[in-house]
């Protein structure tokens, strides 16, 4: 069986993120109230985001979870690869970090360079974000590596850290809300999201037949586990197409609507408005 110490399999670790959680969001609020001083806008509702975040991922990390040991772990990697980066990109850290440093500071520079750079912008492709993602959740769950990250604490804590990073980082695919070198279209940022569903889908329902290699679960708890893992991933992948979709409407929607009748100059097949003479009023 999973022992109920490895349920979240942190160990240093957790403690360690979330002291680094409450710093980033003690330094977000600081950068924003920076902003705001200086006459600069920063909506609030940002703060908020950035702040359940880091909560979130605080919590998850050190909190008790409910449910058996593969239940309470399967919280924990909804709530670290999924739940907390939403919020976290949502508040785009990237955008206040560039606006709160003076123009022209070399780690603004360096921030911008990286940013912009062609390694970033195919990280940020979002078949290979989903690829990094989902790919390495099905390396954990489908082979020996769970049950080798109980006994190693290296190991677990590079495996928890590769599961924050892998969802940020599709987070921030999906979303694209901060200045990178290429802002992807919505159809290659649906379709990436398409198909990290799927196959997370596909990795639940495989869990729910079959345990993790090498780490014996109870039934119940397994069935629990991957139930929580199927809908919760839905749940936050809905979310995530959500954001796809409004921010598509706001890039094209407004230009889409058809002008005001007294601005036409034209009619719908080309012929010259009616309203307008040739040569003046």
């Amino acid at each position: 069986m999973i022992p109920a110490h490895a349920a979240a399999g942190t160990g240093a670790l957790g403690p360690l993120v979330a002291t680094a959680a409450a710093v980033s969001a003690a330094c977000y609020l600081l950068a924003a109230a920076r902003l705001r001083r200086r006459g600069d806008a920063w909506p609030r509702h940002r703060d908020a985001s950035f702040t359940a975040g880091c909560a979130a991922l605080a919590y998850a990390l050190t909190g008790p979870l409910p449910g058996g040991a593969f239940t309470a772990h399967m919280a924990q990697h909804l709530v670290v690869a999924m739940a907390a980066p939403l919020p976290l990109v949502l508040a785009r850290p990237l955008t206040l970090l560039l606006r709160a440093l003076p123009g022209g500071a070399p780690p603004r520079r360096a921030l911008l360079a990286v940013a912009h750079s062609r390694p970033a912008a195919w990280l940020l492709f979002p078949p290979v974000a989903a690829a990094l993602d989902i790919g390495g959740l099905w390396l954990l769950y489908r082979t020996g590596l769970m049950a080798a990250a109980h006994h190693r604490p290296l190991l677990g804590a590079a495996v928890q850290l590769h599961v924050l990073a892998a969802g940020l980082l599709f987070a921030f695919a999906v979303c694209q809300l901060d200045p990178v070198r290429r802002r992807w279209s919505p159809a290659w940022r649906g379709a990436g999201l398409l198909a990290a569903g799927w196959a997370h889908a596909v990795l639940a329902k495989s869990l729910y037949a079959a345990p993790p290699p090498g780490s014996p679960v109870a039934p119940g708890d397994l069935h629990t586990g991957s139930q929580l893992m199927y809908y919760g991933g839905d749940i936050a992948e809905l979310a995530l197409a959500t954001v796809l979709a409004v921010g598509w409407y706001a890039d094209t929607g407004r230009a889409r609507r058809p002008a005001p009748a007294g601005l036409r100059t034209t009619s719908p097949r080309g012929r010259r408005s009616p309203g307008i003479r040739r040569g003046g009023p």
